[in-house]
């Protein structure tokens, strides 16, 4: 039986409980909403709420602030890497199979070509 908290979009955490969970500010919490990666769900009272899947995004923005990217920058990344994640799992979900090849973590080959005679 699945529950709420199976759920990693389901919006568990107060800003001050995702801040100390995730090592970060409130401040940096609602720059990435300001920026437009993640939209936190408000609470009757307003109150912004986070999934665990808003504060791996998160984690995974300071990481890249962490090694000097800048913040647009660095939400542009992590979008992508989400979208291409959802992808795959998409893929996955349809019976089909990632190969190697497909691996986002690697970068693709490049090969030099002869220019044209």
């Amino acid at each position: 039986m699945s529950t709420s908290f199976d759920d990693a979009d389901y919006p568990a955490y107060t800003m001050g409980r995702a801040a100390d969970m995730i090592g970060v500010t409130a401040a940096f919490l609602r720059s990435l909403g300001a920026a437009g990666l993640i939209e936190p769900e408000r609470s009757l009272g307003g109150h912004r709420r986070y999934s665990r899947h808003q504060l791996q995004l998160a984690v995974r923005v300071r990481q890249l602030l962490d090694e000097g990217l800048l913040l647009a920058a660095a939400c542009r990344i992590v979008t992508l890497e989400d979208r291409l994640a959802a992808a795959h799992r998409h893929i996955l979900e349809l019976g089909g199979v990632i190969a190697p090849g497909d691996d986002a973590s690697r970068p693709t080959t490049t090969s030099r070509r002869e220019p044209a005679a």
